[in-house]
């Protein structure tokens, strides 16, 4: 495929975190932000082989876009089912007590795990796409752990931590084939 703008990830017609729309208030802003950065993981992880997505990153590191796409899963799931939506007894994905760090440091080239992976994702993300478009008053308060937080905290906790992996995402990214991100 050739693109008009070959410095660029995609073209800024066919880029997909793009709708033309202004979005206004709090919440419009916050989640079309949340919704760019989950798009841009997506695009970070394109055309990859198993043992690309799988690659870590510096040692002592245990960093990959696998593993990556598993702790955003877990990430998910923690804040809609387990603190959004008061569950706090479900048990957290790729963790365990023996290995909190599971969905980074479990990550094998796997083409059954990459699949997990995504499904995991793509599950977690439309559930909480569900839950966000339930709430109406981001000022409300939730249980997280043994704090009180509003809700509002817990979608810019979000936005910090994919706009934090998707920088770490375009390191790896340009470790695997040189292409950098927009």
């Amino acid at each position: 495929m050739t693109r008009a703008h070959p410095d660029m990830w995609v073209d800024p017609e066919d880029d997909p975190r793009d709708s033309g729309e202004t979005t206004r208030g709090e919440q419009a802003c916050v989640l079309d932000y949340l919704q760019a950065y989950r798009l841009t993981i997506e695009l970070k992880c394109q055309d990859l082989t198993v043992e690309q997505m799988a690659a870590r990153s510096v040692p002592p590191s245990t960093m990959s876009l696998l593993g990556m796409i598993r702790h955003l899963a877990r990430v998910e799931h923690h804040w809609a089912r387990r603190v959004l939506e008061g569950h706090a007894e479900l048990p957290r994905l790729y963790r365990t007590d023996e290995q909190p760090d599971l969905d980074f440091d479990g990550v094998q080239a796997d083409s059954a795990q990459i699949q997990d992976a995504w499904e995991s994702w793509k599950r977690e993300v439309a559930h909480a796409e569900d839950v966000a478009s339930r709430l109406t008053d981001w000022s409300v308060l939730v249980r997280s752990g043994s704090d009180e937080i509003e809700i509002r905290d817990v979608y810019v906790h979000l936005v910090e931590e994919y706009a934090r992996h998707a920088g770490h995402a375009d390191l790896l990214r340009e470790c695997i084939d040189g292409r950098t991100g927009q």
